[in-house]
């Protein structure tokens, strides 16, 4: 889950890691107001859940309260594009106001969960305000890393190692170093999956602050903090992927007109793949899980065909735990309530109750095209979007 900049700086406030003095509005009455308390310049930014907002026009410098409320007209209500929103962009409908920062360095620290070495990483760079991404694409060298033994957490050792990588002295380096060390416990102790600090400054008066804050959280933990449940903002999610997880559905809508309905993670990625090599383009990430019901089915292929992009549908099924012929009975159920579905569907099913499961579709008068192979189907879907199938 994630949340806004606004929030997440609020958490590492709560956690000693010092941020700069500001406020969350929603009326560019409120901006002028809480720019008055402050009493500086202040920096008013968009609160979406995206990056790129300053190239998108959503974070501008204010010199007085006036001009605070200004730019804060300009940014309200605004539909914000950057290379994260995509293209349709998002709108705004929070600022935070925040009191200029003075400063001198830009730095990067963030952290995510290293699965393959099962601890936390901590990435520092001294590129701070690029994206990590980029950094490491062209100068890897620059990427300082720490891997934290969930065992026995941050030694004093690896946070001194950190700041000693970013070039910190003095009191900023005692500023950092506690400043990391906040961060690693706010990580464990909030089930975060990423936090990035990008840009962490040095002021010119010498101090440590976190400028921006992005901060994400693991699903599967949420139902130990309901605090951060209450962070959530529906309205910066895709309206089917909430959808979807009110039924327990995994379900991630990309750009493309092929959807998939597929039981498993790892099978569903495969399926996106061997579509994307057939030519074609998956429209979205759908596990119906390993136990799916009827019910379920019928839920996830209604979500399916709410999206006006797919053109046509492929379900991929490996019967295991799941049963082919409760998935074949949850189609045809799906099909006849939601009425008329004009799009072509490819079936493949395999595994426990396979044959039953065809004998289903095909006595149920309904239009489905099956398959018997993985690359037998996802050939068969992406000829039917070109008229072949």
């Amino acid at each position: 889950m994630k949340i806004h900049e606004y929030q997440a700086k609020g958490l590492l406030k709560r956690y000693g890691f010092p941020v700069p003095n500001g406020e969350v509005a929603d009326t560019p009455r409120e901006v002028r107001e809480i720019a008055e308390r402050i009493g500086k310049k202040v920096i008013v930014k968009a609160q979406v859940h995206a990056g790129g907002r300053g190239k998108g026009g959503g974070i501008k410098l204010a010199d007085d309260p006036a001009a605070a409320e200004s730019v804060a007209s300009d940014i309200l209500g605004m539909t914000l594009v950057t290379h994260q929103t995509g293209a349709k962009g998002k709108k705004v409908s929070k600022v935070l106001v925040e009191e200029a920062s003075n400063i001198d360095n830009e730095l990067y620290l963030g952290m995510v969960v290293d699965r393959e070495r099962e601890s936390i990483v901590i990435m520092a760079s001294t590129e701070g305000g690029m994206e990590i991404e980029k950094v490491a694409a062209e100068t890897p060298e620059k990427i300082i890393k720490e891997w934290v033994d969930p065992g026995t957490g941050l030694m004093p050792y690896q946070a001194r190692r950190i700041c000693f990588g970013l070039g910190l002295k003095g009191d900023s380096f005692k500023q950092g170093v506690k400043a990391v060390s906040n961060l690693v416990k706010l990580f464990g102790e909030m089930d975060a999956s990423l936090a990035e600090i990008n840009p962490l400054v040095v002021t010119a008066e010498g101090d440590i602050l976190a400028v921006d804050a992005k901060i994400n959280f693991d699903d599967n933990a949420l139902y130990r903090h309901k605090d951060v449940v209450e962070f959530r903002d529906l309205a910066e999610e895709e309206p089917l992927e909430t959808q979807a997880s009110e039924f327990d559905l995994n379900y991630i809508k990309l750009d493309g007109n092929v959807g998939c309905m597929v039981n498993g993670a790892g099978l569903a990625m495969a399926t996106m793949d061997i579509i994307k090599l057939n030519g074609g383009e998956p429209a979205n990430f759908l596990d119906v899980g390993g136990a799916a019901s009827v019910e379920g089915v019928e839920r996830a292929f209604r979500i399916l065909m709410s999206d006006p992009n797919v053109k046509a549908v492929l379900v991929n099924i490996f019967g295991g735990i799941v049963r082919c012929d409760r998935v074949a009975s949850g189609m045809v159920e799906a099909i006849k309530n939601i009425g008329d579905v004009s799009v072509p569907i490819v079936v493949r099913l395999e595994g426990t109750n396979a044959e039953e499961g065809m004998t289903i579709l095909k006595e149920s008068g309904l239009d489905f095209q099956t398959a018997k192979g993985f690359q037998e189907a996802a050939s068969l879907v992406v000829k039917t979007l070109e008229g072949g199938g």
